[in-house]
């Protein structure tokens, strides 16, 4: 089965993505604290991560920057999901694997989802 990181300060935000998640068979971890995430890791493996671009204290960006230094996640796909749309140029010039827009598309998740987990790249925006 496959392991889902989800990375986002907004509980709605990562309620819903979670139960998209739920719906289509897949565990999850929850970050809603980016300080957490250590604790929150452990020692799971992970066949994808959904990072939002905006939080406090730390951002995606730099959130980024430091799962690829991780060993854990050198082959992991890291999409950034995020109601800032204008930002698909930078994330895909930065070198995350995918990109998906808030909202997110419910009808079209499943497809987007099994895509990212086999490796395809996803840029969708709403």
């Amino acid at each position: 089965m496959a392991q889902v990181l989800v990375i986002d300060d907004n509980a709605d935000n990562l309620g819903i993505l979670s139960e998209m998640l739920a719906l289509e068979g897949v565990e999850y971890t929850a970050v809603q604290n980016p300080a957490k995430l250590d604790d929150a890791i452990g020692n799971k493996k992970f066949n994808a991560v959904f990072l939002d671009l905006e939080m406090p204290a730390m951002n995606g960006y730099e959130l980024f920057q430091k799962l690829k230094a991780d060993a854990r996640f050198k082959n992991v796909p890291i999409v950034a999901y995020t109601v800032h749309v204008s930002e698909i140029n930078v994330v895909r010039d930065m070198g995350f694997h995918s990109f998906l827009g808030k909202p997110l598309d419910a009808d079209a998740f499943p497809e987007q989802l099994d895509k990212i987990l086999r490796g395809e790249r996803v840029w969708s925006t709403p």
